[in-house]
């Protein structure tokens, strides 16, 4: 590793779909841009049980990826009894820190709302049971997912990736124990963002995360192209504007973060 590497402030980007093929077509050059980026660890994200078997093997494959397994709400619809025992059975995997991409989403009508609550339940009853962190995916619903993880009456222990939502919502999501995450429309242009960019500034230190969600959401000026974990490095820039931090800090209040949820070993990097 090279000096001008080593001096780049170290990042976790809690959120990449390494399974996707415009990532994992490229897989090794990815990696190496990210830890030339200065990202030093990955949690590769599974949203259906051909997709958590394929992140599983990724993170054995390769020092400082991890993996989420799970059922992404718009995938479980085609899910099986047979796709939750796969699940399941990647929990013996050492390098499986997490359980998801799981939630709510009211945007896409692919799974009926209440299979989708159903199979939320199922990830929070197995999160409270093994003690791993859950992945929450919300669109459009923010009030179910509040309702749902209030009803739930026990700690949930996870993260609200790529937020999106109001201070409010964010209020209710703390006060349950989450982490909140930001991705790349943090970094956007648009005026409309600026009260997004206003919730990220008032979410405490310790539990504000940074994330790609690749291939998806490219950070402002990449915006439009796909997206990679390399480029959490432009979401981290604009947190720690928005924060009054240097980068440096905010990096290492992040990366702190992201491995005590994850419970990640800071001895395995990329």
């Amino acid at each position: 590793m090279n000096s001008g590497i080593s001096e780049r402030p170290e990042l976790v980007d809690t959120h990449a779909h390494l399974d996707d093929q415009r990532l994992r077509d490229d897989l090794p050059a990815v990696l190496e841009r990210a830890r030339t980026a200065g990202v030093r660890q990955i949690v590769a994200i599974g949203t259906t049980a051909n997709d958590s078997e394929s992140v599983a093997q990724i993170a054995r494959e390769h020092a400082g990826v991890f993996a989420a397994v799970g059922i992404h709400p718009n995938d479980a619809s085609e899910a099986t009894p047979t796709d939750w025992q796969r699940v399941l059975a990647l929990l013996e995997e050492p390098n499986v820190v997490a359980l998801g991409e799981t939630g709510l989403d009211r945007h896409w009508d692919r799974t009926p709302f209440p299979l989708q609550q159903e199979w939320f339940q199922r990830h929070l009853e197995l999160g409270r049971q093994t003690g791993l962190p859950l992945v929450i995916h919300c669109r459009e619903s923010q009030q179910d997912l509040i309702a749902q993880l209030t009803q739930f009456q026990a700690p949930v222990h996870g993260v609200l990736h790529s937020f999106t939502g109001s201070w409010d919502d964010a209020q209710a999501f703390l006060d349950l124990g989450l982490h909140v995450s930001f991705a790349g429309m943090v970094t956007f242009t648009n005026r409309t963002l600026d009260s997004l960019r206003e919730v990220a500034a008032r979410v405490p230190l310790d539990r504000l995360l940074v994330e790609t969600d690749s291939p998806y959401l490219s950070p402002h000026p990449h915006r439009g192209v796909s997206n990679e974990p390399a480029r959490v490095t432009f979401t981290a820039e604009r947190l720690a504007q928005v924060r009054a931090l240097p980068l440096a800090d905010l990096a290492q209040i992040t990366t702190a973060n992201a491995r005590r949820l994850f419970n990640l070993p800071a001895e395995q990097m990329l």
